[in-house]
């Protein structure tokens, strides 16, 4: 039987499956071990051969594996592979439960509906079907579940080491001819999006009491000069940059501020966090280094570099380029638009698995119901109708390989 998809996405967002964001958090909502035994469950009673692979503490991948009819991979034959993650982002400022799924207007609500539980259900429908069916002419299909998409991409980069370390899986046996990664597309194919590079700026100063501020050096005033600094590079230098036609110019943002103890301490440690959203023919350590490059050489910081501490980047993503995944994009777009009416080859600003997966040379593409602009909202929602219609789009462009 057909899966039935609202009822698997329901379970799926039932399951908190938090990332901390690099937080030193703990509690049974985060992490992803609670959706992968789930997931293993499911793949049980569905009799879909799988395997876990163990990425770090309470998060592992988990595969499943669909033979077609042509020659395995192991023949040498075509592997096509699917990707989607398990992971959710954090839920503080919901104005929904989170946990619970409610189904109105059409609408599915909860944390991770839209961001990807919806994706994976899809892609996990399809392959029950290419199961069931087992139509002619199909090539191997692998969905892989991955962790860590949020903050990091470890996932993905342990999914990829499968093939790139020659590990010779017995689910992943050699490289993956192609790559579909489950992202709220609106049903429409991205085919490049933009790379993050994320690191941490701290000045630094001398405590003292607020009572006698001039014995301290107040690392927050430091830190607002390098602020006003960065805010210039993101309005005047970015835009000199260059872009890209489908995702636009590169942009540079701070997105977290801390410093100080207390009120009536003069801080001694001030700390920001940013983001530099690369374009795809650019190289992600080379435009931090610019950015640094230019603060250093600005008049009025070069008296406080000494107490400036740029540190390594903590996330440095890579961007997808359409150079490489056109042949792919067009026959998932031409699947897409004669199922749906959509399926528009497109540009996105934010970043996907499917750069770590390219950059491992297999082309990709990103592709799944719902829209980003319900991501990481306070009322999370994915379109019902879409659910069904990408898990056909989905098992139409795998169920042949030509």
């Amino acid at each position: 039987m057909p899966l039935d998809l609202v009822p698997t996405l329901a379970d799926l967002i039932s399951i908190p499956s938090v990332n901390p964001m690099g937080r030193d958090l703990d509690g049974p909502e985060y992490l992803e071990y609670k959706v992968t035994d789930y997931l293993e469950q499911r793949f049980k009673e569905l009799g879909l051969r799988y395997k876990r692979y163990h990425v770090s503490p309470k998060r592992e991948n988990i595969l499943i594996r669909v033979d077609g009819d042509l020659p395995t991979p192991e023949q040498g034959g075509p592997l096509v592979l699917l990707e989607a993650h398990q992971d959710t982002v954090p839920v503080e400022g919901m104005t929904i439960p989170p946990w619970t799924p409610t189904q109105k207007d059409g609408r599915i609500y909860g944390r991770g509906s839209c961001d990807i539980k919806g994706g994976l259900t899809a892609m996990l429908g399809a392959m029950v079907r290419l199961k069931e069916e087992q139509p002619k002419k199909r090539p191997t299909v692998v969905l892989a579940c991955v962790v860590n998409e949020e903050f990091g991409f470890t996932g993905a980069t342990a999914l990829t080491q499968l093939w790139t370390e020659n590990l010779r899986d017995e689910l992943v046996p050699k490289r993956p001819d192609v790559c579909v990664v489950a992202e709220p597309t609106s049903l429409d194919v991205v085919v490049a999006h933009k790379g993050t590079m994320r690191w941490r700026i701290h000045t630094h100063g001398r405590a003292a009491h607020s009572s006698q501020p001039h014995l301290g050096d107040n690392a927050v005033y430091k830190m607002a000069r390098v602020l006003l600094n960065l805010e210039r590079y993101a309005k005047e230098v970015c835009p000199t940059l260059g872009s890209h036609p489908l995702v636009g110019q590169a942009t540079l943002s701070v997105g977290l501020i801390h410093g100080g103890i207390s009120v009536n301490t003069v801080p001694d440690r001030a700390t920001i966090e940013l983001c530099r959203r690369v374009l795809p023919n650019e190289k992600a350590p080379e435009a931090r280094q610019k950015i640094i490059d230019w603060l250093n050489a600005q008049e009025d910081l070069k008296p406080l570099l000494p107490s400036i501490e740029q540190e390594p980047a903590f996330i440095s993503g890579f961007s997808l380029s359409d150079e490489k995944n056109g042949a792919l994009a067009d026959r998932l777009a031409e699947v897409s638009k004669r199922i749906t009416g959509r399926g528009r080859k497109i540009g996105v600003p934010y970043g996907t698995d499917a750069s770590r997966i390219a950059a491992a040379d297999v082309p990709s593409v990103v592709f799944g119901p719902g829209s980003i602009d319900q991501a990481h909202t306070c009322d999370e929602w994915l379109p019902l109708q879409e659910l069904p219609q990408a898990a056909e789009v989905l098992y139409e462009f795998a169920r042949s390989w030509n």
